[in-house]
């Protein structure tokens, strides 16, 4: 059998540049067997010895973590407190005086919301 132009085989051998046996393509669930093992390969190529552990902790590059400083902190717990869920113009109040971004404080808040539903599913 002749493997098409764009036929499994021929681009897993293509991404990975390793030949991959035809009867290993045909049995039944190889192709997630194969994605998985291609994966692998992939991330073992490019990381060396030693540096897995380092690789599973890495974040996607973008914007770095906010650290939120105490008085920022104890504004957004007290808006919390008073409202679980912040409307548009609390948004706005907030990011201005907190001189953050409406996205960092949307976030802040779906973040806590679960926090605080774990917490209390804890509790039970």
């Amino acid at each position: 059998m002749e493997k098409g132009l764009f036929s499994v085989e021929w681009l897993a051998q293509s991404s990975c540049g390793a030949a991959q046996p035809i009867a290993a393509a045909h049995q039944p669930n190889s192709l997630l067997g194969d994605a998985a093992t291609l994966r692998g390969r992939g991330a073992a190529d490019r990381s060396s010895p030693g540096q897995e552990a380092e690789a599973v902790g890495a974040t996607v590059p973008g914007r770095p973590r906010t650290k939120f400083s105490a008085a920022q902190l104890q504004e957004l717990e007290r808006s919390f407190r008073e409202q679980r869920y912040i409307g548009t113009s609390e948004k706005r109040r907030l990011a201005a005086v907190l001189n953050l971004s409406q996205s960092q404080i949307k976030t802040w808040f779906q973040n806590r919301r679960m926090k605080f539903k774990r917490q209390t599913q804890d509790a039970r």
